[in-house]
C-alpha cells in the first residue's frame, strides 16, 4: 500500500516575482484568471470559501464566482445556510482558488456584503430556468428525510410559478472587500513565490514577498 506521505510533486511550470507581477493585486488576479481560463483547467471559477461561526469553528465549502471589479469578489447563494449565518454573525470570510495544472494558489481576505437587491435580481433572471426553481426548492443546511423531498419541492414550485420565478427572498449575493491578497506560485525544491498585497491605512496596496 502507497504511504500518501510518500506522495510528492516537483513544482516547476512557472515563477512570480516582483518585476513581473502588477502592482494592482486585482490585476494580478485578472492575469492569472484570464490565465487558468485559457489553460481550460477544470472550473476554474471555483473557489473555496472560507467562514467562522460564532462557537469560533471554521468551515468551508466551495462556491463559484460570478464577478469582480475594484469592489471585490462576487459570489451568490442561499442566505439561510450555513455560511449565510455565518456571514450574517461574522462578515470577515476568506476565499482561496487553487489551479493545480498551473501550480497557483490565490487567497484573499476580507469583509463580507450583500449585493444590492437590483444585482442580484439581474443575475437570478439570467440563470437557467431549472437552477432558479432549485433556488426555491432547496432549504439549504436544513435536515430533510430524502432527495425526494427536493424533487417534490422543485414540482411545487414549478407548478406555481412556470416559466418565471422570482428571486427568493432568502436568496442572493455577497460582495467580499479584499484588504489581503496572496499569490502563490509553485517552485522547485518547495522554495516557492509568494506575493502578498495588504491594503495600508492610507488605502494603498502594499507588495511584499513571504517565505515559503
Amino acid at each position: 500500500m502507497t504511504s500518501i506521505a510518500d506522495i510528492r510533486k516537483s513544482y516547476e511550470r512557472a515563477e512570480l516575482n516582483e518585476d513581473a507581477s502588477q502592482a494592482d493585486p486585482l490585476n494580478q488576479f485578472d492575469q492569472w484568471l484570464t490565465e487558468a481560463i485559457a489553460s481550460q483547467v477544470p472550473e476554474p471559477n471555483a473557489m473555496t470559501l472560507a467562514t467562522v461561526g460564532s462557537n469560533l469553528r471554521p468551515s468551508t465549502r466551495v462556491v463559484l464566482i460570478k464577478g469582480y471589479d475594484a469592489q471585490g469578489i462576487v459570489w451568490y447563494t442561499n442566505f439561510a445556510g450555513r455560511k449565510g449565518q455565518e456571514l450574517a454573525g461574522n462578515p470577515y470570510a476568506a476565499l482561496q482558488f487553487h489551479w493545480v495544472e498551473l501550480e497557483r494558489v490565490v487567497r484573499i481576505e476580507g469583509v463580507v456584503e450583500k449585493v444590492a437587491d437590483a444585482e442580484a435580481d439581474a443575475y437570478f433572471h439570467s440563470r437557467p430556468l431549472d437552477s432558479r426553481i432549485g433556488a426555491w426548492a432547496s432549504p439549504q443546511s436544513e435536515v430533510i428525510s430524502g432527495r425526494g423531498v427536493l424533487v417534490a419541492n422543485a414540482a411545487k414550485y414549478a407548478a406555481q410559478f412556470m416559466l418565471n420565478p422570482p428571486r427568493p427572498p432568502h436568496w442572493g449575493g455577497y460582495r467580499l472587500k479584499p484588504d489581503t491578497w496572496e499569490f502563490w506560485q509553485g517552485r522547485k525544491s518547495r522554495l516557492h513565490d509568494r506575493l502578498r498585497y495588504r491594503l495600508s491605512a492610507e488605502q494603498q496596496w502594499v507588495r511584499e514577498r513571504l517565505a515559503p
